[in-house]
């Protein structure tokens, strides 16, 4: 089980934050859309998919339409309340959630799903525990499927701190520096958000046996405020930037949140 279960539940509560995460803001929705962007080629309508750490269903409800079964696992109660709301109101009958920890899967069988999504649990595990879940992600994915990992990268998030407006005044700081950058940890939230880089997540999932597909960054903080703040005719200029740096990997060490994809040898 996750050693930080209650602190999770504790900062996710009602599931509102979740709800609300890809809608409160322009730069927020970033992630959201270029993680589907890097994930459409690998669903078509006879894909099974698992995703663990659901969340409210923001991509279960997206990719009910286009798969053939949908399977949702979340450790927050207050989310898959939420999400079998939105699946109640749709009538979709390929869909379904329950509240589970993406630690143990032990009830789902070796090579149950085509594509598997990871697509929060590694924002808040240490790296012994994230490796539990990427090993898992794995067992149940079949030979030759899609193993689909999110995670926080320390280096884009400290830089982009250190320029964003609403922070800058902060950071650097010796305090947010010890705690990023070599305890892998939010200052301000230590225990409940873990950071790494997309060197060590090529590293971890090759050592379980993937095969990389793509390692890309999918928002940036640096343009975080840029994004919220300019002016409505100009958004549009911004998006061939943001085209660019979500489609080389040379530039996703410099992303906030980032997605690693990789292949399940045959």
């Amino acid at each position: 089980m996750a050693s930080n279960e209650a602190l999770i539940i504790a900062k996710y509560k009602d599931g509102q934050k979740e709800e609300s995460r890809a809608t409160s803001s322009r730069s927020g929705a970033f992630e959201f859309h270029y993680t589907k962007k890097h994930l459409e080629e690998y669903v078509t309508p006879d894909t099974r998919i698992l995703e663990v750490g659901c969340g409210t269903g923001y991509y279960g409800m997206h990719y009910a339409p286009l798969c053939r079964e949908y399977v949702g696992i979340d450790i927050v109660p207050a989310h898959i309340d939420r999400f079998r709301a939105k699946i109640e109101e749709s009538g979709r009958l390929n869909v379904s959630c329950r509240v589970g920890d993406a630690t143990n899967l032990a009830d789902i069988p070796d090579g149950a799903f085509d594509v598997v999504l990871c697509l929060g649990p590694c924002y808040h595990l240490p790296p012994a525990e994230r490796e539990v879940v990427i090993r898992e992600c794995y067992r149940v994915c079949r030979a030759g499927g899609i193993v689909a990992v999110a995670y926080i990268n320390k280096i884009g998030l400290v830089a982009g701190a250190c320029v964003f407006d609403d922070w800058r005044h902060i950071y650097p700081s010796e305090a947010g520096n010890r705690a990023a950058l070599v305890e892998c940890t939010d200052d301000l939230h230590p225990g409940v958000f873990f950071f790494t880089t997309p060197e060590e997540m090529n590293a971890l999932t090759a050592s379980i046996g993937l095969k990389k597909e793509k390692n890309l960054g999918t928002d940036f903080l640096i343009l975080a405020k840029v994004a919220d703040t300019i002016e409505d005719e100009r958004f549009h200029l911004l998006l061939p930037v943001y085209d660019q740096l979500t489609s080389h990997e040379s530039c996703t060490g410099a992303s906030n949140h980032a997605l690693y994809v990789g292949r399940k040898p045959q």
